[in-house]
């Protein structure tokens, strides 16, 4: 067994790959919900930390922000693909807003690391927002702005407007749920939960 390190992938993880489980949502048509693109770091993490918020419908582990069409997992973390490890997340706008999924977004970053979030290094783990229309931009850079002005630091997230968003394979959706001591190991030895409270304190999840 290999433990993660800078550069070393999550491929411990995954030495056993189960069965795709169906991941179901709400009752509600297509019409009433709205999507948007997360990036930070493990798209595992990132699921779990949205499935937690009321109003959030479905999350899809993907690729998004470069300029291969269906890249593979190990396409993407070998590098040269120019996408970075996303989240798709899609929600209940009457229940909550992009303003929100944004507050819970930001503090579950590392939003100094460039190139790397925690454990997992290269450009595919760069953190980024990837708005989908002029309000989702308009207020990720409010809040990008706002985070700069928190820590008067210079903040590394990147905000990119969204071209495609690509599904991981099958056995990435609902991976902490289908694994939850591979993946709680995996979550544990890359210091993303202590990372996370010397960032943001009590604030950190965002939940």
């Amino acid at each position: 067994m290999t433990f993660p390190t800078l550069h070393t992938p999550r491929w411990f993880a995954l030495l056993a790959l189960p069965a795709a489980i169906g991941l179901s949502g709400q009752a509600i048509s297509q019409e009433q919900t709205a999507s948007a693109v997360f990036a930070g770091g493990c798209f595992w993490c990132v699921e779990e930390a949205y499935d937690k918020v009321e109003g959030v419908i479905a999350t899809t582990s993907g690729f998004s922000g470069g300029h291969v069409e269906n890249p593979s997992y190990k396409e993407v973390v070998a590098g040269g693909t120019g996408h970075t490890e996303v989240v798709e997340v899609e929600y209940d706008p009457e229940v909550v807003d992009y303003e929100t999924l944004l507050h819970v977004f930001w503090r579950n970053i590392d939003p100094f690391a460039e190139n790397r979030q925690f454990c997992d290094a290269g450009d595919s783990y760069r953190s980024a927002l990837f708005p989908m229309n002029d309000e989702q931009r308009a207020l990720a850079e409010a809040s990008r702005d706002a985070v700069a002005e928190r820590f008067d630091r210079e903040i590394a997230t990147e905000i990119n407007d969204f071209e495609a968003f690509y599904s991981a394979e099958d056995y990435h959706q609902g991976y902490y749920k289908k694994n939850p001591v591979r993946y709680n190991f995996y979550k544990s030895a890359c210091g993303r939960v202590d990372r996370l409270e010397e960032v943001w304190g009590e604030e950190a999840g965002g939940v």
